[in-house]
């Protein structure tokens, strides 16, 4: 019977259609020259003006000869005010071929009903373009989550926080650039695709050029060719672009994502900790309104309070573990795994021994930090790119920055000996997950100054800022699994 009644409302507004069209009235309209958006009328809104605006129908009260609607886009709502005795005839039939979800666009002048709605009195209107499928329910918006992800458009149109979600992340993003310029640092672009998948250990998705001849590799990371700018005399430089990583999906992972890589030559970890501090309390101050962001459930109740004020914590990543077991560092590698089996951490007989600790420290710390925290020192086998402790060669002077849960932030100082990185990097391939860069290592060789990098996940980064708890509900056209 739904379906029925659905095939019904499709067929009707086939119909409007048509007669739209006998009447000589194109459904599917030209350019409509506006004097603002419907939101920036209502947010500027002044009596008695002369406007012109566009937007989609979201809401229709019919008074008999007369007819309030809104007109809606990502700025916001204006209500029109449509009558009989105002409009030409042929203006109110064309009308009564309108539906929800139909773009219109109306001139008219600016005023204030009874009621004190700022709206818009239509001196004339435009059909812009006829929808042909009726809009999800405007009380309920998309609940189903297969929708929502599939089909953001209408997850866009129908549901406001989702819209405001999306609003924010742009925000963010457009702030992130104007912060880093600001202090001197210049946006640069590295190839997307690469000869050699370098700069982290993760499975790539592989192309092959036909016209070269040669398989090709979509980024996992950008760093080995940002290093190489570093030794061609840049020392001040950041870009904001997708990675790609042919890997597992989840609530945190997406095989496409946004980082941001920035490497200051003479820096250190510590001065990129400071940087990365100060950027993210200047996003949440300015894009969310203060330093104290609420997580909500779909109830609309506070779950968590995420607190960024500063000065942020700071710890070795030892004492953390020492924290959780104060004797993890005398225990021999069968302990740690006999404790790991006790204490319910499930690890594999191929992890291994800093693969273990690392795996602990991921579910008894990571997952469990909420408020910022900046992990330091971390063991060298975890961090290949990064330059060696000078007191304790075990280690590298690095950062993880944690917040909420997950990683936020890796930072480095960034290893500049091209011996040691030779080491590192060969130590590494003996996996598949990583080729050695020659050209890279040959690159290193000419010399690259000392220096501090970070990434910063900007996907992880907004779904702290917005409260979201799926990375799917900040990427706008998220991967998803083919309906069968």
């Amino acid at each position: 019977m739904e379906e029925k009644s659905h095939n019904e409302l499709l067929a009707i507004r086939r119909q409007k259609l048509e007669a739209l069209r006998s009447a000589g009235i194109d459904p599917f309209g030209s350019g409509f020259e506006t004097t603002g958006a419907p939101g920036e009328i209502r947010a500027a809104f002044a009596e008695g003006q002369k406007v012109r605006t566009a937007g989609r129908i979201t809401a229709h009260r019919n008074m008999g000869k007369s007819h309030f609607i809104d007109l809606s886009d990502h700025s916001g709502r204006i209500q029109v005010y449509l009558n009989a005795k105002e409009l030409a005839p042929e203006a109110m039939a064309a009308f009564d071929h309108l539906d929800i979800g139909d773009f219109l666009g109306v001139e008219g002048e600016t005023f204030v009903t009874k009621t004190g709605e700022p709206s818009i009195k239509a001196a004339s209107i435009r059909v812009l373009s006829k929808s042909l499928r009726p809009l999800p329910d405007k009380w309920h918006g998309v609940q189903d989550t297969e929708i929502k992800y599939r089909q953001r458009y209408l997850d866009l149109v129908s549901n406001r926080e989702s819209l405001e979600v999306f609003q924010k992340r742009i925000a963010i993003v457009r702030e992130i650039r104007r912060f880093l310029e600001d202090r001197g640092f210049i946006e640069v672009e590295t190839p997307m695709m690469q000869a050699i998948p370098g700069g982290a250990a993760a499975q790539p998705f592989e192309t092959h050029h036909n016209a070269l001849g040669m398989d090709l590799y979509l980024r996992i990371a950008p760093e080995l060719y940002l290093k190489r700018l570093l030794v061609g005399g840049f020392t001040k430089i950041f870009e904001l672009n997708r990675n790609f990583r042919n890997e597992g999906i989840s609530r945190r992972h997406n095989p496409e994502f946004t980082m941001l890589e920035t490497y200051w030559a003479y820096a250190d970890f510590e001065k990129m900790a400071d940087l990365v501090e100060e950027m993210v309390c200047h996003l949440a101050e300015k894009i969310c309104g203060g330093l104290r962001i609420e997580h909500k459930n779909a109830e609309g109740n506070v779950t968590r309070t995420i607190d960024l004020s500063r000065p942020w914590r700071r710890t070795r990543y030892e004492d953390l573990l020492r924290g959780v077991e104060p004797k993890w560092y005398d225990f021999s590698p069968e302990e740690r795994r006999a404790w790991c089996q006790e204490h319910g951490i499930d690890v594999t007989h191929c992890q291994a021994d800093f693969e273990v600790t690392q795996h602990v420290f991921e579910k008894l710390i990571e997952e469990k930090t909420m408020d910022p925290l900046f992990v330091t020192h971390c063991p060298k086998e975890l961090v290949p790119l990064a330059k060696q402790n000078a007191a304790d060669p075990r280690l590298v002077d690095v950062y993880e920055l944690v917040i909420n849960g997950q990683e936020i932030s890796p930072g480095y100082s960034e290893l500049n000996d091209p011996d040691i990185q030779r080491e590192r990097l060969e130590h590494q391939s003996g996996g598949e997950t990583q080729k050695l860069d020659d050209d890279f290592l040959a690159a290193l060789e000419y010399g690259m100054p000392p220096a501090g990098g970070i990434g910063i996940g900007i996907d992880r980064l907004v779904m702290m800022l917005t409260g979201v708890e799926s990375i799917r509900d900040v990427i706008l056209f998220p991967h998803m699994r083919p309906r069968h």
